[in-house]
C-alpha cells in the first residue's frame, strides 16, 4: 500500500495528516478511521500474496512497500473445525480461530506490529498503554524488539500474573494503579499527550489496522468464502470493529460477496455495549464498576463502543452477555472437547455461541466462526482453580490402578457433551 490513505474522523469528517500524532478528533472528539482508495488497489495482490501472517496483507496496510516492519512473526493462527463442539450446541458448521497462538499468546500482537511500526515512523520518545494484561504484554515485547522505552499502567490486583510477568520480563516500566482499567486509560492518555509518548491502546486507529487481518485470514482459510457469523469477546470493543472492517474491505475489492453477522459477547458484570444494543442505542452508558472473572474484558467504558455498535448493527449481528459460570463451563468444554485451551475472556465467545443457540438466534445450518483471543497460560491461576486437583497417591501401581478404575464412570459422564 502506498501512503495515499486518509485519517478521518468518523463523526465530523475532519482529516488529519499521516504525520499527526492523534487518536481522536481535535474538533469533536470522534473516533478516527483509516480510509483507502480501493479503486487504486489490485485485488489479486491480496489473493495471491506470498508469505504468512499480518504483513502478508501489506497491500491493505497503511505503509509503503519499503517500510521495515517491527515484527515477531504474528498472525497466521489456525482455524480449527470443531465438530464435537458443534454437535454439543446443535449446529453443523463451526470453526474456532485461535488467536491465543500468536507469539505473545493473544490477538494483540496483530495490532502491535502495525502500531509500533507506526511509532518508529513517527520518531516518538516511547510507547505506552493502559491494560487489563494482554495489551501490556504485547506492547512490551514489540517495544523491546524496536528498542523503544515502554510504560504500562495496570489496575492493581486485577491483572493475571502471566500477563504481568510478560510485561516485566521484556523491560516495560509497570505502574500498578489504584483504580480500574478506565482510570488507567484516562491517566495514560494525558501522559502520552504531555510526554510525547505514543499511545497504543485500541483507540489508536493504526492498531486496529493490524487486527483487521483476522478477517483476511478467516476468509482465506475458508477458500475466500465468508462465514455467516463471527462471534468474539468484547472488551474495549476494538477487535469486533477491526474484523468487520477487514471483511468490508474484502467485499469492496470484489474478493468476497458479503460480510458475516458480527456477534459481540460481554461478561454480565461488564456489558455496556450489550445494554446499548438492547435499547437500540448507537452509544453507551459506561459501567462504573465492571466486574468479571474474565479480566481481559473487564472494561466498563470501551473507547471503541461506537465502532463496535456500528459493526453489529450494519452486519445484522447481535450483542449478548454471559455469566461468569457460563464462561467457566465453556472454557472447560472447549478444552475437553476440542483440545483448545484459552483464558476466560476467550471462552466468552463459546459461552455466547451456546447461549445464542439455546435462544434460537443461531440457526442450525449457519457457518459460524468463534474467535478465541488469548491462550490458556495467560491466566494459569484461574485454570488451576476450576479444574480437579491432582490425585495424591503412593508410588504404587495398584493404588494408581484403583483410582483409574474409579474414574471410568466419571469419564462416561463427560462424554455426554460429545
Amino acid at each position: 500500500m502506498s501512503e495515499a490513505y486518509k485519517l478521518e474522523c468518523m463523526r465530523c469528517g475532519t482529516r488529519f495528516s499521516k504525520d499527526d500524532i492523534v487518536y481522536t478528533c481535535g474538533k469533536c472528539d470522534g473516533l478516527l478511521d483509516i480510509k483507502y482508495d480501493y479503486s487504486e488497489m489490485d485485488a489479486e495482490r491480496v489473493v495471491e500474496a506470498k508469505g504468512e501472517g499480518v504483513w502478508k496483507y501489506r497491500a491493505l496496510l497503511p505503509f509503503n512497500e519499503d517500510t521495515e516492519p517491527v515484527t515477531i512473526g504474528e498472525g497466521n493462527t489456525p482455524l480449527y473445525r470443531c465438530d464435537r463442539l458443534a454437535r454439543s450446541v446443535g449446529i453443523t458448521n463451526l470453526w474456532v480461530k485461535h488467536e491465543g497462538l500468536n507469539p505473545t499468546g493473544s490477538f494483540k500482537d496483530r495490532g502491535m506490529t502495525v502500531g509500533v511500526t507506526k511509532a518508529m515512523e513517527l520518531n516518538v520518545k516511547g510507547v505506552a498503554c493502559a491494560s487489563t494484561g494482554n495489551t501490556s504484554a504485547s506492547l512490551a515485547i514489540f517495544a523491546a524488539r524496536a528498542g523503544l522505552p515502554c510504560y504500562v499502567l495496570l489496575p492493581a490486583g486485577k491483572v493475571a500474573l502471566g500477563k504481568v510477568a510478560q510485561a516485566m520480563m521484556h523491560g516495560a516500566k509497570v505502574f500498578s494503579l489504584n483504580g480500574n482499567f478506565d482510570d488507567a486509560l484516562r491517566v495514560v492518555r494525558r501522559l502520552c499527550d504531555e510526554e510525547r509518548l505514543y499511545l497504543l491502546n485500541s483507540v489508536n486507529p493504526y492498531r486496529l489496522e493490524g487486527q483487521k487481518t483476522i478477517a483476511f485470514e478467516i476468509a482465506e482459510q475458508l477458500n475466500w468464502e465468508i462465514p455467516d457469523r463471527v462471534i468474539l469477546p468484547v472488551g474495549n470493543a476494538g477487535n469486533i470493529s477491526a474484523i468487520y472492517k477487514g471483511f468490508l474491505e474484502l467485499k469492496e475489492l470484489g474478493i468476497t460477496n458479503g460480510v458475516p453477522m458480527m456477534t459481540g459477547i460481554q461478561a454480565e458484570g461488564a456489558q455496556p455495549v450489550v445494554h446499548a444494543f438492547r435499547h437500540g442505542r448507537s452509544d453507551i452508558i459506561p459501567e462504573p464498576h465492571p466486574e468479571t472473572i474474565a479480566s481481559a474484558i473487564r472494561i466498563g467504558n470501551p473507547v471503541n463502543a461506537v465502532k463496535a455498535l456500528r459493526a453489529i448493527y450494519d452486519s445484522g449481528g447481535v450483542a449478548e452477555s454471559v455469566t461468569d459460570d457460563e464462561i467457566t463451563d465453556s472454557q472447560l468444554l472447549l478444552a475437553r472437547l476440542e483440545g483448545i485451551g484459552v483464558e476466560p475472556a476467550s471462552a466468552a465467545s463459546i459461552a455466547g455461541l451456546r447461549k445464542l443457540c439455546d435462544m434460537g438466534v443461531i440457526e442450525p445450518d449457519e457457518r459460524v466462526v468463534c474467535i478465541t483471543t488469548g491462550h490458556l497460560l495467560k491466566d494459569p491461576e484461574r485454570a488451576i482453580a476450576i479444574c480437579e486437583p491432582p490425585y495424591e497417591v503412593p508410588a504404587d501401581v495398584e493404588a494408581v490402578r484403583r483410582i483409574m478404575h474409579d474414574m471410568k464412570g466419571e469419564r462416561r459422564e463427560e462424554l455426554v457433551y460429545a
